[in-house]
């Protein structure tokens, strides 16, 4: 009863107090964030994100290392990253020269990775892969990404005004920018390759809706989805009457019984690969 209320947007000045960068709140939500992506106190976890392999899929790029190169102050935002040598890398802790040198290899050829991978690697907050993925085979570009308005990406499927705000708000942020313009001097695409990366229109999965669930002896979760995506198809983590197809491994568990009641055509990994083997 004796509590008095604190202003915490007012107590920072409205600032982040790491690195003074403006913050934010969603009304939706209780946190404030800071808007800032090279912000240190959330610099490890956002390289960590764009290593991640839903993002630029470094090998190798770990907790671990990733700790080391920010505290040794090696790092300052994400497109620092291709600005490091084997050499440096060899310098860490129970780094030995191979290792360092697979690392470094692995983040030059994080270079050409898709477009999508990019958009997702940046963190735009309420930006995952799915929304992503649309990005990217909408716009293509990143600069046409980039200048889009509010309106204009309300058009785009699946993003409504929240998420379009959110995207406006991060490309509008300076220090956003700057990071943006050291990737594209670092030599990383920017551009979806040729065709846009869309997936095919034709065979047997273009155009459906699939969910995978249980555990597959031949595919990790992510290689059946992408192999999926690449045939066209949208996949989707739950079942529903517009679901065509549910791919399933062992330990299917409710989404199977959901899917019969929902009359889904049900495909073991036989029938999947044969599928993809139809297509492809």
């Amino acid at each position: 009863p004796d509590a008095r209320p604190f202003d915490l947007a007012r107590h920072v000045g409205r600032r982040c107090p790491a690195c003074d960068g403006p913050i934010s709140r969603d009304p939706e939500f209780v946190a404030w964030r800071c808007e800032n992506i090279a912000c240190p106190t959330q610099l490890k976890r956002t390289i960590e994100h764009f290593a991640s392999r839903a993002c630029m899929s470094i090998d190798g790029l770990g907790e671990s290392l990733i700790e080391q190169l920010v505290d040794r102050h090696l790092v300052a935002d994400v497109a620092d990253l291709y600005t490091l040598g084997a050499g440096a890398l060899a310098e860490l802790e129970r780094m030995g020269e191979k290792s360092a040198a697979n690392i470094a290899a692995a983040v030059a050829a994080s270079r050409e990775r898709d477009l999508w991978r990019l958009v997702n690697g940046l963190g735009i907050r309420h930006v995952g892969e799915g929304v992503a993925r649309k990005l990217a085979g909408h716009y293509r570009d990143m600069d046409a990404l980039a200048a889009a308005g509010i309106e204009e990406l309300c058009k785009v499927e699946d993003i409504g005004e929240i998420v379009a705000r959110s995207i406006v708000d991060f490309f509008g942020n300076p220090r956003n920018q700057a990071v943006l313009k050291k990737l594209r001097q670092a030599g990383v695409a920017m551009r979806s390759a040729a065709g846009g990366g869309l997936a095919p229109q034709e065979g047997p999965l273009a155009g459906k809706t699939v969910v995978i669930t249980g555990a597959l002896a031949g595919f990790s979760r992510e290689q059946a989805q992408e192999e999926c995506r690449r045939r066209g198809a949208i996949v989707t983590d739950s079942v529903s009457r517009k679901t065509n197809f549910l791919v399933v491994g062992e330990k299917p568990g409710s989404k199977l019984e959901k899917a019969r009641q929902f009359g889904v055509t049900v495909l073991d990994e036989a029938a999947f690969r044969k599928m993809l083997g139809n297509d492809g």
